[in-house]
């Protein structure tokens, strides 16, 4: 038993798989290893590159067998969990990571394990430091490269999660993707860690398994034993140690109506989006990989409302070409089958280009404001003209539409679209098969100087896409990332409201569509003021479709616009939330 002796113990966490588990706990050990440093003779430099190139081949088999293993999990998690092993197999082929430890064993004179843990430590202090949190998760893909390397280099064995009892809830300090991956759905009940979060592949492993799962509960080995019964809630992020008997019938009967909702989402993937006085709402899924397509159809999602660029220029030193990208995009685009696909150009900054970039960027004192987005693209013509390019090619494929990150001036959109005529004449001279006609471009709103300054904007853009997330950060001056102030972040409050507001009703007056793409499009608690404001459109994360889908069908707009009027009268955040949990209640 646990330190209470069996009396129950809250505690919380960050919820990043839906789905409520129960079930006696198995901790498993820490991943950490202690790396030692050591000094090495200029006799015994090739003798460690040697033995460090061993342990590199071992880890490309080890994730060679996975990848094996992998083809027998369900269709999302086989997907995911492939296209996870194929970056990882590609950090092994000299790669930066793989040179730059070379460089550190026979510039240092240091042990290969040494050399692992600080060139690893380096590369992912990179990504920590971004600002979108996809991406900033990306460092531990890196991690968990430089861990198998060192467990390789150490002599050390992998946990053993494969077979593990019936309805188990695994403990742990942190699972990677493997670990994750090695977890059976049908006998692991589902897993709380002390780190992680949402957007980790750790996270959406979970997700494509349909396992329960919290993350980010501090020091959890510590309050908990092997045995003892676990109760977490996958949404809310709550776990509870040892539950009495109240508590458990509760979260029971919590969990048997989840099965009975899940089975009535699966019946909506063809039923459309339509509320109750028959308005029609279009549902889009965001995606950053092509592996995400597959889930997103599954979900029935009717388009790509927001298709990030960003992972294909991460941990490589080059810039990828015109080629690369129309090669990539093309499949994207073929694959939706007639379905748009939005396509946003390169939304990263100085902070999170180092390698590909170089020279071309100055290191910014506050990145988030700095040389980032659509300034960094209009700043590196190279950048922007390759990803035109390769996205007029793919729209000859099926229908695309070209979206702006972080506009800022109308003169950002008509550069853009300057460049984009004089890339479509380069093309069509050189006989190239293009989109035609040319694809629309629209601008994220997602500074608040672009949501007051939107009437202006629209007559130089095709449609919005508003970015809650960030809108609500720059609005509110809040990182939502600084567990110190993060409880502060609220997309309801009422500044960020009314700037939505006044985007869409800008929209509406030019007679461009918009859309919302940020998390508020997902959490279908949102979702009857997103439709009292007038937006007509949501593109979220794949998984919420179904229930947004839901949400939507039991609503009327113009009740909802009438709430939303209430609702935008109030100067207080909880007074929104409460007014909207009323509304929300009467579903």
């Amino acid at each position: 038993m646990s330190e209470t002796e069996g009396s129950p113990v809250e505690l919380q966490g960050l919820g990043v798989s839906r789905g409520i588990a129960i079930g006696p706990a198995f901790i498993t050990e820490s991943g950490v290893l202690d790396v030692p440093t050591l000094s090495l003779k200029a006799s015994d430099v090739e003798r460690e590159i040697d033995r460090f190139h061993a342990a590199v081949d071992k880890a490309k088999a080890q994730i060679e067998k996975l990848s094996t293993k992998a083809k027998a999990l369900p269709a999302n998690a086989a997907e995911e969990l492939g296209y996870l092993l194929t970056a990882h197999g590609q950090m092994l082929e000299g790669s930066r990571l793989v040179r730059g430890v070379a460089e550190r064993i026979r510039d240092g004179k240091i042990n290969a394990e040494a050399a692992v843990s600080h060139e690893v430590r380096e590369i992912s202090d990179v990504f920590a430091q971004m600002e979108d949190s996809y991406l900033a998760e990306r460092s531990k893909d890196v991690r968990d490269v430089g861990q198998r390397l060192l467990r390789n280099l150490m002599e050390k064995p992998y946990r053993a999660l494969a077979d593990l009892p019936h309805g188990t809830v695994v403990i742990a300090d942190e699972l990677t993707p493997a670990d994750t991956a090695l977890l059976d759905p049908t006998a692991v009940a589902g897993f709380v860690t002390a780190v992680g979060g949402a957007q980790d592949h750790t996270g959406i492993l979970a997700r494509s398994l349909g396992l329960p799962a919290v993350a980010g509960v501090a020091d959890v080995v510590q309050h908990v034993e092997s045995g003892d019964t676990i109760v977490l809630d996958g949404r809310g992020g709550q776990v509870i140690v040892n539950p009495d008997e109240a508590t458990l019938a509760r979260f029971r009967e919590m969990q048997a109506e989840l099965k009975r909702q899940a089975r009535k989402l699966e019946r909506l993937r063809d039923v459309s989006a339509t509320t109750r006085d028959d308005v029609q709402i279009g549902l889009q899924a965001n995606i950053d990989l092509a592996s995400e397509i597959g889930p997103a159809l599954e979900h029935g999602a009717e388009g790509i409302g927001l298709y990030r660029t960003e992972y294909l220029f991460l941990n490589r030193d080059d810039i990828p070409s015109e080629e690369e990208q129309y090669a990539h995009l093309r499949d994207v685009v073929e694959r939706m089958d007639g379905k748009t696909v939005t396509v946003r150009t390169l939304d990263v900054g100085n902070d999170k280009l180092p390698y590909s970039l170089g020279e071309h960027l100055p290191v910014s004192a506050n990145p988030a404001m700095g040389l980032r987005a659509i300034r960094l693209s209009l700043k590196v013509e190279e950048l922007l003209v390759n990803q035109l390019s390769a996205i007029l090619r793919a729209g000859a494929h099926g229908p695309v539409r070209i979206l702006l990150p972080m506009i800022s001036t109308a003169s950002e959109v008509r550069q853009v679209r300057q460049a984009l005529k004089k890339v479509a004449a380069k093309l069509k001279r050189r006989k190239v098969k293009i989109a035609d006609p040319m694809p629309p471009v629209g601008a994220m709103i997602e500074i608040p100087g672009a949501a007051l300054a939107a009437d202006g904007l629209a007559r130089d853009c095709e449609f919005f896409s508003i970015g809650t997330n960030d809108l609500t950060m720059y609005t509110l001056a809040i990182d939502r990332g600084d567990e110190q102030v993060a409880h502060l972040y609220s997309p309801l409050h009422p500044a960020v409201l009314r700037l939505i507001q006044f985007t869409t009703a800008a929209a509406l007056r030019a007679r461009i569509p918009v859309n919302v793409c940020g998390e508020m499009a997902g959490d279908e608690r949102m979702t009857a003021i997103l439709l009292g404001l007038g937006i007509r459109d949501l593109s979220m994360a794949s998984a919420a479709v179904p229930r947004v889908k839901q949400r939507v069908r039991t609503l009327d707009v113009n009740e909802a616009t009438r709430r939303a009027q209430t609702i935008m009268e109030q100067t207080d955040s909880g007074m929104v939330a409460a007014l909207l949990d009323d509304f929300n209640a009467l579903a």
